[in-house]
């Protein structure tokens, strides 16, 4: 016997919908999320949400309807999947001595001059094979679903040479493919650091005549399935106008440009992705009023990383500032061998206490907005008819309880396309 539908979340104490008919929220909006009490979701055999509303009209409308699968929610929140919007997941390499380092006062130039950071990751990631790589990362995101996360964006960045780079690629592609639990945006960075060996303006034409070409011609054989550009902009590394030449060649071949920015110093980065049209702009620590009031116009998402500014002891960037002036604003957790955290329940505390963002804020930012800055945001981060059925149910019947437990929060299930791909029980 055939069913009418695939899954029925019957009667959730909480319902946290987001938002209903917008790419992302803005300002005020973020603070201001719908919730549907004593709420009921139905799901077709596609994973695709069919109808959601109150658990009395849903009975009444589907009283005559089977169900594969009925979920009683009573007592429990139901969630949209999580979206992390900054990671770094694909790397070999531990760099667990570099902590003793930064808590005994190093800075993060420090530890790069001393041979660390990055550059250690790049030679432990170019001796890698692939299929290491690949060994190494699907745990990764096996810690990251247990978190509630069902979207991440994923980047490359520790080779910096064509070959290097398009093995993390190849990694992450393979992933997008094989793994079920977590879906992959990934994003080239291979102006990540400036290799050894050659300085910035010589690194800039390598990117742009070497690594670009091939990652086009991988791109179009179906072999990697990059969506975005990024380049680490900052002194010392890839500067303003190295920059601009990087992420408008991406531009050139049909990347979104989503980059690092204002960081350790101000670099114009806003006023930058003002001038290029671009997605997103991740860190912020250091930008400018102009430099908001540019994203905000754009709109450029601003992806906000609280656990760098944790890890490094950096000031954190002006979140509220942001909100204010209509930046839109996501959140990562920057996932990398310099700030090792995969939790976005985490992420969202550390946004609250350190940046100041309120609860509902940072939800906002961990699913809605952090879909969009990855455009994904018309399939994913928040519960709505006609997007993918991904969710995660708490064993509380207030959602807050995600960011209140913030080391370890009550998750029974996390189900993506409507299929169970976690359970705490």
């Amino acid at each position: 016997m055939g069913f009418d539908f695939k899954l029925k979340i019957s009667n959730a104490s909480q319902l946290v919908v987001i938002s209903k008919g917008k790419p992302f929220l803005i300002g005020k909006e973020m603070s201001n999320i719908e919730i549907i009490e004593n709420g009921t979701m139905i799901i077709d055999e596609n994973g695709i949400i069919f109808d959601i509303g109150t658990f009395k009209e849903m009975e009444e409308k589907y009283k005559d309807k089977s169900f594969e699968k009925v979920l009683d929610c009573t007592g429990k929140s139901v969630l949209p999947g999580f979206v992390d919007g900054h990671t770094h997941p694909v790397f070999s390499g531990d760099r667990v001595h570099e902590f003793a380092m930064k808590l005994a006062g190093a800075t993060y130039l420090d530890v790069h001059k001393a041979g660390g950071g990055i550059q250690f990751t790049i030679s432990h990631t170019k001796n890698s094979t692939e299929d290491e790589l690949y060994q190494l990362l699907i745990p990764r995101l096996n810690r990251m679903l247990k978190s509630g996360t069902t979207l991440i964006e994923a980047k490359s960045g520790y080779g910096l040479e064509t070959e290097t780079e398009m093995k993390m690629l190849k990694v992450l592609d393979r992933a997008s493919k094989q793994f079920q639990g977590v879906e992959i945006v990934s994003t080239y960075l291979g102006g990540h650091a400036i290799p050894k060996g050659m300085n910035a303006s010589e690194a800039t034409d390598d990117i742009i005549n070497k690594q670009l070409p091939e990652l086009k011609r991988l791109k179009d054989a179906g072999e990697i399935s990059p969506s975005n550009i990024d380049v680490f902009l900052e002194k010392g590394f890839f500067e303003y106008e190295d920059t601009k030449r990087i992420l408008q060649a991406g531009k050139d071949i049909g990347l979104e440009c989503n980059f690092h920015g204002d960081e350790l110093s101000y670099m114009k980065s806003g006023e930058l992705a003002g001038e290029l049209g671009c997605r997103a702009i991740s860190h912020l620590e250091k930008v400018s009023e102009d430099g908001m009031k540019a994203m905000a116009a754009t709109p450029t998402f601003a992806v906000l990383l609280p656990t760098t500014a944790y890890i490094l002891r950096l000031e954190c960037p002006p979140a509220r500032r942001m909100i204010e002036l209509g930046v839109p604003v996501a959140l990562g957790s920057d996932f990398n061998p310099n700030a090792h955290c995969l939790s976005m329940p985490f992420v969202m505390n550390l946004a609250c206490v350190l940046m100041k963002m309120n609860m509902n804020e940072s939800l906002v930012a961990a699913t809605l907005n952090a879909a969009a800055s990855i455009n994904k945001s018309s399939t994913h981060g928040s519960l709505e008819v006609g997007k993918f059925a991904d969710f995660v149910i708490l064993s509380a019947d207030k959602w807050e309880h995600i960011i209140y437990e913030m080391v370890d929060p009550p998750i029974s299930h996390v189900f993506k396309k409507g299929n169970l791909v976690f359970s705490n029980n």
